[in-house]
């Protein structure tokens, strides 16, 4: 008899485990599946597309039902689905209705929760998050009904739901605690151009700015956000979109270890040698995880293991941050502030709106800032990733991957004078290196 494989969380790090284990052991474990959305699974980081209009609920299915059908794989979903019990002594667990599922092993990919801000007026009719798509409809909706919105929080998704309600025809301000967007992402002079850009196309901002509460009318609705600098807005709708947190409620309920998240080692395993955890809700070496990249490394090591085809091991390695919007162009990754020990290689072209900066350190690549211009992202998250040494294409390294390679195959011949005229063919423009 096939062991038992039960898996918590049918979002896309646990869709992606399933695709891996159906490609290396399709027919090792008898395999069954608890999600809490009424879906099959969909590619959540289209939800944006999908509030823009861009994208259909269908095109962004990944695997439907049927899918799970074709591979033998037993899915329970909707609410009344939602595991709220874990017997780690008798390996079962028990959902919201009742069902129960024996397991010999069981993996945990419960993702995250929306951070809620906890001010006066949090619970009010109009204040939603944007994780799923229960809240792409809430906020479809609302754009309906209401000319105003206030988004909180300008990271990649506060920025994409911002763009999306905006392009619904709504009157949007992105409301931030800092002085530019994606300020975690981009430094001040990256920021400064996105913010321009998205103002161009609409948007409002107020940064710098502290939330005080949210004022409710006598229907018990959103009417008016206020901030602690004394000033306030009207507003019909309330999107808070500041962070994500953990959802490791359940493994805490049942004993397992938790901090920031729930602890695992290099193999994706608890502190229980039978139960696994990966994606949102999973603390590795002391770090979180917000973006897709890292989830789907984490599905490809734990398949390493389950399918029991070798001991990999998973390593956090710098993600990439991109901005869903349609012509907006922005690419970072790694260190992008770098220290006093770090050298700092810029690129602008102010007509054009290009700006890049690369952050070296022992003519190392750690870090990389790219907006206007994005298409070498990837040449350096190569290089980081790898922990190139750079001292062969240094000079060529600001224009690209095609420069670097030609000039590397043949050092002796090697001449900069193209990457000259390069420099001095956009104006105006600087190229310039500081300590």
């Amino acid at each position: 008899m096939k062991p038992k494989l039960v898996l918590i969380g049918n979002g896309m790090a646990g869709a992606k485990l399933l695709e891996e284990l159906m490609a290396t052991c399709p027919d090792k474990y008898a395999i069954t599946v608890f999600g809490n959305e009424p879906y099959g699974n969909y590619n959540r980081i289209m939800l944006s597309p999908l509030l823009s209009g861009e994208k259909t609920l269908k095109e962004i299915m990944t695997l439907d039902r049927p899918w799970y059908k074709e591979h033998g794989i037993t899915l329970h979903v909707g609410a009344d689905k939602a595991i709220t019990g874990l017997d780690r002594v008798n390996k079962c667990v028990t959902t919201e209705n009742g069902l129960k599922a024996d397991y010999d092993r069981l993996i945990i990919a419960t993702g995250s929760k929306p951070f809620i801000l906890p001010i006066e007026g949090k619970q009010l009719n109009g204040v939603m998050s944007f994780r799923d798509i229960s809240d792409v409809e809430k906020m479809l909706s609302a754009a309906k009904q209401y000319k105003k919105a206030v988004v909180i929080g300008a990271g990649l998704l506060g920025l994409e739901a911002a763009m999306g309600l905006c392009g619904r025809g709504m009157d949007v301000t992105v409301v931030h605690s800092n002085v530019v967007p994606l300020n975690r992402q981009l430094d001040i002079e990256a920021g400064e151009l996105l913010q321009h850009e998205l103002q161009a196309r609409g948007l409002n901002f107020k940064m710098n700015a502290q939330t005080q509460h949210i004022e409710g009318d006598d229907n018990g609705h959103v009417s008016r956000i206020h901030f602690k600098d004394g000033s306030s807005l009207q507003t019909d709708i309330v999107i808070m979109a500041i962070g994500i947190r953990p959802n490791m409620q359940l493994a805490q309920d049942a004993g397992i270890h938790c901090e920031k998240g729930i602890v695992v080692s290099d193999t994706l395993q608890t502190y229980d040698p039978t139960i696994y955890a990966l994606g949102e809700c999973i603390q590795h070496r002391g770090g979180t995880f917000g973006l897709v990249a890292p989830l789907y490394d984490q599905a490809r090591v734990l398949t390493n293991h389950l399918s029991e085809h070798g001991v990999a091991q998973y390593q956090t390695l710098p993600s990439a941050t991109k901005l869903k919007v349609t012509g907006i162009n922005l690419f970072s990754v790694g260190n992008i502030n770098g220290d006093d020990q770090c050298e700092f290689l810029y690129y602008r072209d102010k007509q054009q709106g290009i700006y890049k900066k690369l952050i070296l350190k022992n003519n190392y690549l750690v870090g990389a800032v790219l907006y206007g211009e994005t298409q070498e992202g990837a040449f350096y998250n190569e290089l980081l990733d790898n922990k190139t040494d750079l001292t062969p294409i240094r000079p060529y390294l600001m224009f690209g991957r095609a420069l670097c390679n030609e000039k590397s195959a043949d050092e002796k011949s090697a001449d900069d004078k193209s990457a000259k005229e390069k420099s001095a063919a956009a104006q105006p423009l600087e190229v310039s290196v500081e300590k």
